[in-house]
């Protein structure tokens, strides 16, 4: 640890010897690509070490492969220097197309997209991304200041393409105008955008980056995102961007592969520099000036649109060169500390985390890591990596794992909790019951998963429960609030997962027909109470209001008093808070025993078997608990509840309350 710990503060004093500390480093968005001068000149410089000669073309010099030539300067860059029109106004208007003519060693000629490029089209039927000037008049300028890092995070995970029930590509503005209100609503004080940074294929979700300064264009315009944010932050509401950094589009005429010719420069060459499963290419982040892209990056998007930090995908590629291929990853420290991990990656890591700390003290990083590497989420002056928190990726596994093997009856209570509380104390965890992951076509969500085909027919408010619905409905409860309460330091919920969304996710490609039809959420099932996707929906908002009213995310871990085999019962409290789960299929149980660590009288907050929850109402919310100075399971005091037994269904209907100190 001292060693990593080492590695930073040298790579820290080489940005302050060698360009003046990281502050001046990350604003090279800046400088590279095209600035704009005051006297409205137009400065263009790229990073091309490969290459023979560099030409800029574009509407500007109507396709001139000649007439605009940069000059080579030291250490790979080039530089041109375009001179304000005749009426005093940019060479280059505002919406139009340039392109960066690379001429290589070898005789080839190549046409390129500036990797500093701030906005990519593509034509309708075109195949190829357009490099598009984006320089407006009148750039929009936020009205709110960006909101406190929350204490207790509760993240809504979205994607804004996906975001409408039309069969389409949903637009920015229709996420701020029909989305952000539910999601506030919701209790959710945290969204994680996904697939902002622009990416050619549609369907990769988002994950195979092509423009990395470039918000994605099919969802509207760079000002439209910066309105989406404004919008969320006068809603106190803060905003993540997930940051693909792990590899790169292997793209080549509107990605940065081979951007000066070479198979490397932005890359390792191959093998090393390519993902063997992901088809991607892997940055060598011990260069210079693959440090001065990805770290100008990060700043980029927290200063020009506003972002509030980070959730860094494919963390687990990035640390090790076997990129977690074929790794199950034990826990033993030898895996972790040994000459497969990737000093350089390590480095970078430190560094983003170290400057987005220092700069912004609010900003928020979460790692997407599953091998488990020791003090990720510890300061980088413990030789940690410096995130904020990191996945439970173990969570939904485990869940989904359950559902597709055991019966009911046979679910193991102690590993369930193993699961929930495995992690290591002082490093925070987000929580989460299902992934995105399990969302797409090919696998399924907890809730389809749990009711299956009968969502399409039995969902009705109308009509008595079927025991599949039943029973799916209250496991869907039950599950993501024992996951909320027990998992972690924070909450994640994918896009339509609280109201238990009824189809899978799958978009538009070769093997549907370039169909929409699942591409998309659908918030309409909402906008009648007389279906039950919106008792699944007002569980999740009142179990997100709970949290904020009494912090548990916030609290220490939790304390479980009971996980008892047979019962099929747990009981936990955590921050004030008593959480009791009955998951027996059959039985109920009167007058049963629970451990409390305040004395005092307790009464009901949340019961996932009210009606309005879609349950069947047979607590008496009225009921005062009051609490006997009798030691029991490891705390001092303890109190007698009621666990019923659903009346009409035998096997298939589990209950769960959760009651809470006065």
């Amino acid at each position: 640890m001292k060693e990593r710990a080492l590695l930073l503060q040298k790579q820290l004093f080489q940005l302050e010897e060698t360009e003046g500390g990281f502050d001046r480093f990350t604003r090279s968005y800046k400088t590279f690509g095209v600035q704009r001068q005051p006297d409205d000149s137009l400065f263009f410089t790229e990073w091309a070490p490969a290459a023979e000669a560099l030409f800029l073309t574009g509407d500007f010099n109507e396709w001139n492969k000649f007439s605009h030539p940069y000059t080579k300067k030291e250490f790979g860059k080039w530089e041109l220097v375009l001179p304000p029109k005749h009426d005093g106004t940019p060479a280059v208007d505002h919406k139009t197309k340039l392109k960066v003519v690379v001429h290589t060693k070898k005789g080839d000629r190549l046409y390129r997209i500036s990797p500093w490029a701030k906005y990519v089209t593509r034509e309708e039927k075109a195949v190829v991304y357009d490099w598009v000037h984006w320089d407006p008049p009148q750039p929009y300028t936020p009205i709110h200041p960006r909101p406190k890092k929350p204490t207790s995070l509760r993240i809504y995970e979205a994607h804004v393409g996906i975001a409408s029930s039309e069969a389409n590509v949903a637009s920015y503005a229709n996420f701020t105008i029909n989305v952000l209100p539910r999601i506030k609503e919701l209790g959710y004080n945290c969204i994680q955008l996904m697939a902002i940074m622009e990416h050619a294929y549609y369907a990769s979700f988002g994950y195979q980056v092509t423009s990395y300064f470039a918000a994605s264009s099919r969802f509207g315009t760079p000002e439209e995102l910066k309105q989406l944010i404004d919008a969320a932050h006068s809603m106190g509401i803060v905003v993540l961007l997930d940051v693909v950094h792990s590899h790169a589009s292997k793209n080549t005429e509107d990605g940065l592969n081979c951007f000066d010719g070479s198979d490397s420069c932005f890359f390792h060459s191959p093998p090393r520099g390519e993902h063997s499963l992901w088809g991607s290419r892997l940055f060598n982040y011990g260069s210079w000036e693959v440090l001065r892209f990805l770290l100008s990056n990060l700043r980029w998007w927290m200063e020009e649109y506003c972002f509030d930090g980070f959730r860094f995908d494919g963390v687990t590629s990035m640390l090790y060169h076997h990129h977690g291929i074929g790794s199950g990853f034990s826990g033993d420290y030898s895996e972790y500390f040994g000459l497969q991990v990737d000093e350089d990656s390590l480095v970078y890591l430190m560094l983003a985390n170290h400057i987005l700390h220092t700069l912004y003290p609010d900003c928020i990083t979460v790692a997407e890591d599953v091998s488990g590497m020791p003090a990720l989420c510890r300061g980088v002056e413990e030789g940690g990596l410096g995130f904020d928190y990191r996945l439970a990726m173990a969570i939904p596994d485990k869940w989904i794992q359950i559902l597709k093997e055991l019966k009911d009856e046979d679910w193991d209570i102690g590993d369930i909790i193993h699961t929930l509380t495995n992690r290591r104390y002082g490093e925070k965890c987000i929580a989460y019951a299902e992934s995105h992951d399990q969302a797409l076509v090919g696998d399924k969500s907890l809730a389809f998963w749990l009711m299956d085909k009968e969502m399409y027919t039995n969902m009705s408010s109308q009509i008595p429960m079927t025991a599949i619905i039943d029973r799916g409905m209250q496991l869907h409860k039950m599950i993501r609030l024992l996951t909320h309460g027990l998992g972690g330091e924070g909450y994640l919920n994918f896009i339509g997962n609280e109201f238990g969304h009824p189809e899978w996710l799958d978009f538009p490609r070769e093997g549907n027909n370039q169909s929409y039809h699942y591409a998309r959420r659908q918030f309409n099932l909402l906008d009648t109470d007389q279906l039950r996707y919106y008792q699944l929906y007002a569980f999740d908002r009142d179990m997100n209001r709970a949290e904020e009213e009494y912090g548990w995310l916030a609290a220490p871990p939790a304390f479980v008093s009971a996980k008892h085999e047979e019962d099929k019962v747990i009981v936990f409290d955590r921050g004030h808070v008593v959480f009791i789960f009955n998951f027996h299929p059959s039985k109920s149980f009167q007058d049963y025993r629970v451990a409390v660590e305040a004395p005092g009288k307790y009464k009901i907050k949340l019961d996932s078997d009210e009606d309005q929850y879609g349950g069947h109402g047979r607590l008496d919310h009225n009921t005062e608990f009051y609490t006997e100075p009798r030691p029991f399971n490891g705390r001092p005091n303890s109190m007698q509840v009621i666990l019923q037994r659903p009346s009409f269904v035998v096997s298939d209907v589990l209950r769960n309350v959760s009651i809470h100190t006065k």
